[in-house]
């Protein structure tokens, strides 16, 4: 057995097996060099050597304008139990998710994992409502650390405003709930002391951007930025 198979031994089946998909190689400028499978885009001597894969970060939002989070399940290999925005994944190195005019094969993956994760079927989330604001690179070695696992992404941002029925796969995500900014912000300020984990992406992006698209939710084209990637590493 290999050390790269040594570091699956005794982790969640269904998880270990998802570790097998294909994931899209980038440069640093999310050119297509590529693919490898999941597990290889997120062991940290991969990621040290510069080894980066494209991503997608999913914010859904209900008609009222409250944000639904999803608390990662325990099983996950790459932050367990952490709090994130709502659906985080990768399209896969496959027909229809390398698509890369406006961004159709990162919405068609973020319509599939939303049906994996959350039950979202996608007559609920049609791929044109799907609006693709900006890409931010980033990397971060998991939580808890452990030396093994990490994640080094350019990750497309997706926003959507939908009321969707959330049926949930507790393989994938162990709680969810819908916020509005004051409870967001009251529950990243007060995560420390009530022992929440949040996942480094969602709170980079928080810090960073968040608030000014969750403002201009009925005028997400002015916050459009789709030539920029934004290198926060």
């Amino acid at each position: 057995m290999s050390n790269t198979d040594n570091v699956l031994a005794g982790l969640d089946e269904t998880q270990v097996k998802l570790m097998q998909e294909e994931c899209i190689l980038v440069d640093e400028n999310d050119k297509n060099t590529g693919s490898a499978s999941k597990k290889e885009c997120h062991l940290m001597e991969n990621i040290n050597n510069g080894m980066l894969h494209r991503a997608f970060s999913v914010f859904l939002f209900n008609t009222k304008g409250e944000l639904l989070l999803q608390q990662r399940s325990t099983e996950k290999i790459t932050f367990p139990d952490h709090f994130t925005n709502t659906c985080c994944s990768h399209p896969l190195n496959r027909e229809g998710e390398v698509d890369e005019l406006k961004a159709i094969g990162v919405r068609r993956a973020a319509q599939r994992k939303l049906q994996h994760e959350l039950g979202i079927v996608p007559q609920q989330v049609p791929l044109e409502d799907f609006q693709y604001i900006t890409r931010i690179l980033y990397k971060a070695d998991n939580v808890p650390y452990d030396g093994k696992w990490g994640e080094h992404e350019i990750d497309y941002i997706l926003f959507i405003q939908k009321d969707v029925d959330v049926k949930p796969n507790y393989n994938e995500v162990k709680s969810h709930r819908y916020v509005s900014q004051i409870e967001l912000k009251k529950l990243i300020e007060t995560s420390e002391q009530n022992g929440l984990l949040i996942t480094p992406w969602f709170k980079l992006i928080v810090e960073t951007f968040l608030y000014k698209w969750w403002n201009n939710l009925s005028n997400l084209r002015s916050q459009k930025d789709i030539d920029t990637i934004h290198r926060m590493v």
